[in-house]
């Protein structure tokens, strides 16, 4: 089932939607350390390039309203949260024991105002999933979000709040089954892991697999119980290229589309899947990399677009504004305008970067050994699983942003009742 993946401008899917952008102007300012590879000033850098490509005036343009201590806590351990709240550079010394508890200090460093950088970047992926919710827009963009890595009780591979979850469960309020893809380099480990005994969220990862972090995402790994056959994993070696990308993304895709039938889509665009990233080793080409986006895109079904990895930060900037066009529906110009941050573009100052002559390691037969496993896989599947709902958990309200009005400082209350389970998997 692979319809209308490669035809934005004409047919069904040339359709205009209707794009809520979130973006906070401080994100930009957090700074991991000297030397770490992960560097939330990309975010200010692709929303430059929005402002000067005039993509911003075709959307609506949100900040995120923080995340509290409460809505963390929906999947994240209460001691974990508090933690996060609490630490700072000035006291990590003090606090040796919790940060090797919860795997804080080397890849997620404790930096100045971690606490805000994560309430921030997890209140516009909910933010998003809320609008969604509220059919206030067909497509929901939160660059800053898409921190897959963290786990309910433990920060891992720079992600500290897994604000991925986080949306999923807001959107399984309204929503019978949602759809989890990742095309970041590494394997989206903390969102399977959280879903893996349920059949309401199926998650699908493309990544490296093989001597490469996390090193979880083995084919094999299918989830478990009623999640049996709701986790796929496409495990690829170095190199591969759009092409091959591309002949197990539509096919994989077209069919769990086709059996899952999704109510709404989160799409994890993690940058460092492309050619020349600082940590990754694929050779996709910025377009390549998009097509992922327009062929989600064409399926009309509500979309959570997020950020995600992405090292080589000139290169993040231009993904994310050039996937911005494609959800708008707006090609844009290679040419690339005049702008703050122009000098970071040269010698080109062009939006794409051609892909390297890196040699492709995944063969044909790999690739056709993959699909057909995965193709297996689903066709296990009933389609579209019936999910009786039990008593619904109560819609969030939509609020919008009002700059000059403080909502206060609402602290956390250790007696509110939890309403997920406590164990490292969701039971929902």
């Amino acid at each position: 089932m692979e319809s209308g993946g490669n035809s934005l401008p004409s047919g069904s899917d040339g359709m205009k939607r209707k794009i809520s952008y979130f973006y906070d102007p401080e994100v930009g300012n957090y700074y991991y350390g000297q030397g770490h590879p992960m560097k939330p000033h990309r975010i200010r850098m692709t929303h430059a390039l929005l402002a000067h490509y005039g993509l911003l005036q075709h959307m609506q343009v949100l900040k995120p309203i923080a995340a509290k201590d409460r809505d963390l806590c929906k999947f994240h351990a209460d001691d974990y949260v508090a933690f996060l709240r609490g630490i700072t550079p000035e006291t990590q010394q003090d606090q040796l024991r919790q940060l090797k508890r919860f795997n804080v200090g080397e890849d997620c460093p404790v930096f100045d105002g971690l606490y805000s950088f994560c309430q921030t970047y997890a209140g516009g992926s909910v933010g998003g999933a809320i609008k969604l919710n509220h059919g206030g827009c067909d497509i929901a963009i939160n660059w800053a979000g898409g921190l897959h890595h963290a786990k309910k009780c433990e920060a891992s591979g720079f992600c500290y709040v897994n604000d991925i979850v986080l949306a999923i469960l807001e959107l399984l309020k309204i929503h019978e089954r949602v759809l989890y893809v990742d095309i970041d380099i590494h394997h989206g480990d903390g969102v399977e892991e959280a879903f893996y005994t349920t059949d309401r969220v199926m998650t699908v990862s493309f990544h490296k697999f093989g001597d490469y972090f996390p090193g979880t995402g083995d084919v094999r790994d299918i989830g478990y119980g009623k999640g049996k056959y709701y986790s796929l994993n496409v495990p690829l070696d170095d190199g591969i290229d759009d092409e091959s990308y591309h002949s197990l993304f539509k096919p994989i895709m077209g069919k769990v589309m086709e059996v899952f039938r999704p109510g709404a889509v989160v799409l994890q665009c993690g940058a460092d899947s492309l050619s020349g990233d600082r940590l990754g080793c694929f050779n996709l080409s910025i377009k390549g990399h998009a097509e992922c986006v327009k062929y989600m895109r064409s399926f009309n079904v509500p979309l959570l677009l997020l950020g995600g990895g992405g090292y080589t930060i000139r290169n993040v900037a231009r993904c994310w504004c050039y996937e911005t066009g494609v959800a708008l529906g707006i090609e844009l110009d290679d040419k690339m305008p005049q702008h703050e941050y122009y000098e970071y573009f040269g010698p080109d100052y062009a939006l794409h970067v051609a892909p390297s002559n890196m040699e492709n390691k995944n063969s044909r037969y790999l690739l056709d050994d993959i699909r057909t496993k995965l193709l297996d896989n689903l066709s296990r599947l009933q389609h579209a699983p019936s999910v009786p709902f039990q008593e619904r958990p109560p819609n969030t309200e939509l609020q919008e942003r009002d700059e000059d009005e403080d909502d206060g400082d609402e602290r956390w209350d250790p007696d509110f009742d939890m309403d997920v389970d406590r164990k490292a998997i969701i039971n929902i």
